[in-house]
């Protein structure tokens, strides 16, 4: 039966006596802690000798969480949660492993400055600087927002929290999917030091430690960090170098001060810092789409200048075959294309006039030699192995503060506070495509001639001189070379303030109020050499500085160096994306024993969301005449120089969010203790903007309609769960049913150079077990097992940018013109009419037709009348595509099953003890993308680590020898769909490879 426990007082609580851990700072949750290493604390705390003559039965573990002293099998909610050595002994070292432990997880990385932590099929899948993520990422109960979970590796943790379902009744922010929570250790009035050291495979150097020094009765403090040095695991084979390297640090500094029984005060200075060459995406992969052969009955002319309209670059089959090693057509580069056709080279003869350039057998020379930039391209087949000019370079650098304050207004009222600031800044550069083009530029002769066929005493000729063009950002490269990058610096403050009881009797609160102000600046360009040869030899600009004397259409073109671009041209693709957050909610929980084996938690939150968005609509390749003018310019740009901010966009929300908890607490013929709870909770996370769009005059091209904004999420979760000890305490047995509606689920695509974010209603429904078991005096067994079927509702739909025709054979791909950012569809017949008319009439104008079919920016040229075709009125979504029916698909990231299974065994040898450990973690097969196809399946993949540690406890000494990804697999985990003018390729997403590594332990003091 269930006892009424007493009020927790104000000294430090503990876990249990042989962790001391302080539970000052973590009083505003009631989580069931479900610790992987429940005893393994105290097995490896004690010699060979005590082990045999322990009892095993498991020690009971007791949290405080809501202030009173609670056994983690009676608190009603699904938590994993690892202590440091379970952290140590599972080698889960950053969050993104975290997966490893808990069922129904899944992570990836992002391909720009985010990541996708998912929980039971929640996750974020929106890509906006606007976005909540539906997994709030908090360090000691602060959600922060940007923060550096996948790259920051753990050190000196008290224990990580990993919180299943809606969550933010009693702390913090709205959480749809859950909540994972880094507690740090905090310092004692005893000393305490400790010191690991590591070295491994890949040439890995790790050290790391901690310091608690006391400093009188009342003052201590806490001095801890974390080194990692690794060669780099992936091989670039043009530059010969190792890249994806490791050189980053982490330091924290905790001062704790209690001035009196009632008074408690700390405060954390924490920083991460790293200087690499880590890969923001892995290899990016295509299957060739050559295009079709013929359109109806008419084919398709053996001619650059028709063939470039029907092919998109890369084909939607799978990723895992050989054929998806390739690089796509680049017909469908509509810079390149254009260029071909139409750029010829010139030179200054000694009188200083422009002269075309031809060889010796009068073949004019244009800019381009007439090879295929990724003709017979193809991949290695090897995910750790890339092709580039260019390794990637890293820098992110974290900063948090944090003054937590507790105060006792009553011996059965507490009062706690707790400021948080925190800054980031993020950046990354790497090479777009990681593959390598064939040479593509002119190679000139020794001699050229005139259209006479005189030769030409040439005085200046283009950048393109040997074969070579020079590129202000990229340098000299003699194919295609295009560079990205993503950065983002943010700023958070985080108030909040919260009130909790301790009586004795039946009814308990925790009251709270809190207040969040983020701004940041997400930014994104793409560096080309195409689109720099566009600007000097179609566009002319390289000679203009396209200042407010200049007339007539210009554009500024930026000459700098990569390292200091200035920010202004539009020979780049820069997207800045600014957003501000203001966020106000109060929140609290009730609890009332009903009787002594039942309690009902009752909980309610309140939020007020306020979000501004400064749009900068994108400006690459655009000009514009004095003040803005765009008549009759072509390219339809409505700023000359650097970008032009649109109106603010200020988003507003107030929501109710809440749950309610029954639990009892009984008996059966088959437990030692069990108990069954049943949880009803309504989850919410604010919607946003879509990123702007080209900024092109709409009075110059025909715009798509596309929404600016998206909706916020909310989610009613229902779960039934229950919890077990067996076997004379030797055993746990954990059970959980969750069924989710999901309202408005948020998804993003990249469509029109630019991310739009759809919002879905979805179910989903699951199952999670969780076991531990001390078998033996000296062995245990963990597992933990998750079912997840997730749907699309009925009736929603979306444009799949791959297969735009959704197999409607009545419609046909086409690519647009170079300005206009995305392919679209036309009829069949249509184009087949407008090629019979180009074989009747060759010198008639159906490359500007086919150009005209699409909607968008269309260079001047019109539609012939007689076709009487408007893509805006007569096409499926404005010329977009067909939608594909979602209805009944599985949400992105969602596998069927996730499994883990963990055995450990202690073999005494005289005076240490040898403890053996094997972890298994399987993650069933799952999609990419909601569009569920072919393309977007990802195989089930698996991961075994291993480990042998001899332990000397009389020394506080360990040994370690492990292995972490012992087949070496290199799964894809997740995917990402690139645009359509660069040919849909795709970046994948992989896991570490084998790492071997020896590390030693020695802990110093109590």
């Amino acid at each position: 039966m269930r006892k009424l426990h007493k009020p927790q007082n104000l000294n430090i609580n503990y876990i249990r006596e042989s962790d001391k851990v302080s539970s000052f700072v973590s009083p505003w949750y009631n989580p069931t802690v479900f610790y992987l290493a429940m005893s393994a604390a105290a097995v490896n705390a004690q010699s060979n000798e005590e082990i045999n003559n322990k009892h095993m039965a498991m020690e009971e573990v007791i949290v405080t969480s809501q202030r009173i002293e609670e056994n983690i099998q009676t608190v009603p909610i699904a938590v994993t949660a690892l202590t440091d050595k379970a952290l140590g002994e599972l080698k889960i070292e950053r969050g993104d492993e975290l997966l490893r432990a808990t069922p129904n997880v899944t992570f990836s990385k992002g391909n720009f400055n985010r990541y996708n932590f998912s929980i039971r099929g929640v996750g974020t899948k929106s890509l906006s600087a606007s976005s909540d993520p539906a997994v709030a990422v908090s360090f000691n109960n602060t959600p922060m927002l940007r923060n550096r979970l996948f790259e920051q590796e753990f050190f000196d943790v008290d224990r990580v929290e990993v919180l299943r379902g809606p969550q933010g009744t009693l702390y913090g922010r709205n959480a749809t999917g859950g909540v994972v929570n880094m507690l740090p250790r905090f310092p004692t009035q005893e000393f305490e030091a400790d010191i690991k050291s590591e070295v491994g495979s890949h040439n890995t150097r790790r050290i790391g430690g901690m310091f608690n020094l006391p400093l009188g009765d009342n003052f201590a403090a806490r001095f801890s960090g974390a080194m990692t040095k690794r060669d780099g695991y992936d091989y670039n084979t043009v530059t010969g170098n190792d890249v994806n390297d490791r050189d980053l640090f982490s330091t924290r500094v905790i001062f704790e001060w209690t001035p009196t029984e009632k008074v408690r005060a700390n405060l954390i200075w924490q920083h991460f810092e790293e200087d690499d060459k880590r890969s923001r995406t892995g290899k990016q992969l295509c299957t060739r789409d050559e295009g079709p052969a013929s359109v109806g009955n008419q084919e398709i002319p053996d001619d650059n200048e028709i063939a470039l309209h029907f092919t998109q670059g890369c084909k939607p089959d799978s990723l895992f075959a050989d054929e998806a090693y390739g690089a796509p057509n680049a017909d469908t580069l509509a810079n390149y294309a254009w260029l071909n056709l139409a750029v010829e080279l010139k030179g200054i003869d000694k009188n200083g006039r422009a002269q075309r350039l031809y060889d010796a057998d009068g073949n004019q020379l244009r800019l381009f030699n007439g090879n295929k930039p990724y003709g017979g391209v193809n991949q290695s087949k090897d995910l750790r192995e890339i092709a580039t000019n260019y390794d990637p370079k890293f820098n992110a650098e974290n900063d948090l503060i944090q003054l937590n304050m507790e105060f006792a207004l009553a011996d059965t009222l507490t009062l706690f506070t707790q400021s948080t600031y925190a800054k980031d800044d993020y950046q990354s550069i790497q090479d777009y495509s990681r593959y390598q083009s064939n040479p593509i530029f002119t190679e000139v002769p020794d001699v050229v001639y005139d259209r006479r066929g005189r030769v030409l005493d040439i005085v200046e000729f283009p950048t393109t001189s040997g074969g070579v063009y020079m590129d202000p950002q990229l340098g000299p490269s003699s194919g295609i070379e295009a560079v990205d990058l993503s950065r983002s610096d943010s700023e958070q403050w985080n108030h909040e303030l919260r009130i909790q009881s301790a009586y004795d009797g039946n009814v308990n609160f925790s009251l709270g109020v809190n207040y969040l102000d983020f701004e940041t600046s997400d930014d994104y360009f793409l560096f080309n050499n195409l689109y720099n040869a566009m600007a000097e030899f179609y566009l002319h600009q390289f000679d203009e500085e396209c200042t407010d004397e200049v007339e007539g259409p210009c554009m500024y073109v930026d000459k700098n160096d990569l390292d200091n671009i200035d920010e202004e041209g539009h020979n780049y693709f820069y997207g800045p994306n600014a957003v501000a957050t203001r966020s106000y909610a109060a929140f609290g929980e009730f609890y009332w024993q009903l009787s002594e084996d039942v309690k009902l938690t009752t909980g309610v939150r309140y939020t007020a969301d306020s979000k501004t968005t400064t749009p900068y609509p994108t400006q690459v390749l655009l000009m514009a005449g004095p003040n803005g003018e765009t008549d009759e310019v072509i390219t339809g740009g409505t700023v000359r120089r650097g970008l032009e901010a649109d109106p603010e966009v200020v988003q507003r929300w107030d929501e109710f969010t809440g749950r309610a908890v029954l639990d009892w607490q009984t008996e059966t013929p088959f437990t030692d203790e069990t108990m069954f709870y049943l949880s009803v909770a309504r989850g919410y996370k604010g919607g946003g903007t879509n990123p702007p769009r080209i900024g092109i005059d709409p009075e110059i091209a025909q715009y798509r309609e596309a929404k600016k904004t998206f909706d916020p999420e909310y989610v009613n979760a229902f779960e039934l769960g229950t919890k077990n000890s067996l076997l004379e305490n030797r055993m746990t047995l954990n059970a959980t049913v969750f069924y989710y509606d999901y309202k408005n689920y948020q998804i993003a695509r990249i469509s029109d150079r630019s991310t739009i974010n759809e919002n879905f209603d979805t179910t989903s429904f699951g199952l999670e077990l969780e076991t531990l078991w001390q078998a033996t005096q000296n062995t245990r067994f963990n597992a933990a097992l998750g079912y997840l079927k997730t749907r699309v509702g009925k009736g929603e739909k979306s444009v799949d940018v791959m297969n735009r025709t959704n197999g409607n054979e009545d419609w046909i791909l086409l690519r647009p013109f170079f300005a206009s950012p995305s392919s679209c569809i036309a009829p069949t017949a249509l184009v087949e009419e407008i090629l019979s008319d180009l074989k009747d009439n060759p010198f008639g104008n159906a490359h500007a037709n086919l150009f005209t079919l699409c909607p968008g920016m269309s260079g001047g040229l019109v539609l012939d009348p007689k076709y009487n075709y408007d893509p805006l009125v007569d096409a499926p979504n404005q010329g977009r595509g067909w939608d594909a029916d979602l209805s009944g698909n599985e949400l992105p990231n969602s596998p069927n099953f996730t499994f883990n299974f963990g055995m450990e065994h202690i073999v005494g040898i005289q005076n240490w003890d040898l403890r053996l450990r094997a972890d298994y973690y399987y993650q069933g097969e799952s999609y990419a993308r909601v569009y569920n196809t072919e393309y977007d399946r990802l195989e089930g993949w698996d991961n075994l680590n291993v480990s042998a540690t001899l332990v000397q406890p009389e020394w506080d000494l360990q040994v370690e020898l492990y292995v972490k990804n012992v087949f070496d697999d290199a799964p894809i985990v997740d995917a990402f769909t690139n645009a359509d003018d660069v040919g849909l390729s795709t970046n994948v997403f992989t896991l570490d490879p084998r790492i071997i590594g020896l590390s030693v332990y020695k802990a110093f003091g109590n």
